[in-house]
């Protein structure tokens, strides 16, 4: 049976957020949960599913391979498939830890409470930084500065969020656990404290500078270092500058996802470069030794004699080093003859002349002409 759409699964749209993910995940737990269903198949397969939507969806790594390749971007048995991304590892979402506080939320245990009435911790959500890089850039290596948001304790409150000369007060609700529990049968669900938002405090006044937050947001400089031969569409993790965890929990990570911008002269092709060479006429039925750019600067070439448009002229060795490649890519020429324009009278003649010419020896010069000419007779027999 195919696989169904993981935005339909959980009811979402494309561009849902974590917390838009999570809360339609819960919904649909707390629904399907076997212990809930009771033996009825139907609900336990719309569990699992949900189940694996979440676990995809949650997780900003798989989530980019599935947007673009759908199931087969996250199927581990399809080889090559996922996002390739450089620096490894985390993804940006959820793994397999964050069903087991999903489930305690949903069901009663640890995960509301984390031990004796302690505040619920959270670990900070993760950024996205688009990263323009120049192809020499990219194919050398390179350091990059990028302003990111940042926050620090308020100067005003020292990071208690409570006005100054008051204090914030334990949760009446919750009691300072940061969650509550209802009790639906056999069943005891715990869930994010509504009225502090799992803080486990309140602030009757709240700090006029950060708004209650207890931190405010600044930017900050971080030196990003750009590894020789990177190419579009990897990424670079920078652990523990995303956004601060919530109650003492750990920074979430910066992704920086790599761009590069078109060049005037080359396309990349993974290791091996492209660029177009106009030649002239004479060049091309002469033969010449011609120069062509290379990212390390210009080298020469022979321009065999007779040489027709679109022919391709390949420098080993002169493309890109990707990351993971043992040696260089290729340089490949793409030979584009140019037909004059704005002739003198001196040039037509000699030009006349030489078609005159060409045309007394029949079509020994013009092969490519003879072979299409052949097969339009062909075609029209």
């Amino acid at each position: 049976m195919a696989k169904r759409d993981f935005y339909e699964v959980l009811g979402v749209s494309r561009d849902a957020d974590d917390d838009t993910l999570k809360k339609a995940y819960r919904k649909l737990a707390m629904k399907y949960h076997p212990d809930r269903t009771q033996g009825d198949k139907d609900g336990e397969e719309k569990f699992k599913e949900a189940k694996l939507a979440y676990e995809t969806l949650s997780d900003a790594q798989k989530r980019a391979a599935y947007d673009r390749y759908g199931h087969a971007g996250v199927d581990p048995s399809a080889a090559g498939a996922g996002f390739g991304g450089f620096g490894g590892g985390g993804g940006g979402g959820a793994g397999f830890g964050d069903f087991g506080s999903i489930f305690e939320e949903i069901f009663g245990g640890a995960g509301g409470r984390r031990g004796g009435g302690a505040q619920q911790v959270y670990r900070g959500a993760d950024l996205s930084y688009a990263l323009s890089l120049t192809l020499e850039e990219a194919a050398l290596g390179t350091t990059k500065s990028l302003r990111i948001p940042s926050w620090d304790a308020c100067d005003t409150c020292h990071g208690s969020g409570a006005k100054p000369g008051t204090k914030p007060k334990t949760c009446p609700s919750c009691q300072g656990s940061g969650a509550t529990t209802q009790r639906m049968g056999p069943f005891a669900m715990q869930q994010t404290c509504g009225t502090c938002g799992g803080s486990g405090r309140i602030i009757p006044e709240p700090c006029p500078s950060c708004r209650g937050q207890g931190r405010v947001q600044r930017q900050k400089t971080l030196e990003v270092q750009i590894p020789a031969g990177i190419d579009a569409g990897m990424r670079i993790r920078s652990s523990g500058n995303g956004e601060p965890g919530v109650n003492g929990g750990p920074n979430g990570d910066l992704y920086v996802e790599i761009q590069i911008k078109p060049h005037p002269l080359f396309e990349r092709h993974g290791e091996d470069l492209h660029c177009r060479v106009p030649v002239s006429m004479t060049a091309a039925a002469l033969g010449a030794r011609i120069e062509v750019p290379t990212l390390s600067g210009a080298a020469e070439i022979d321009l065999p004699e007779g040489t027709q448009s679109g022919k391709t002229l390949r420098l080993r060795g002169k493309g890109i080093k990707g990351i993971h490649a043992g040696h260089p890519g290729d340089l490949y020429c793409h030979i584009e003859v140019e037909t004059p324009v704005r002739l003198s009278d001196e040039q037509r003649q000699l030009l006349e002349q030489l078609d005159a010419s060409f045309k007394r020896d029949g079509d020994r010069h013009s092969p490519a002409g003879k072979s299409w000419a052949d097969k339009v007779r062909d075609f029209f027999k």
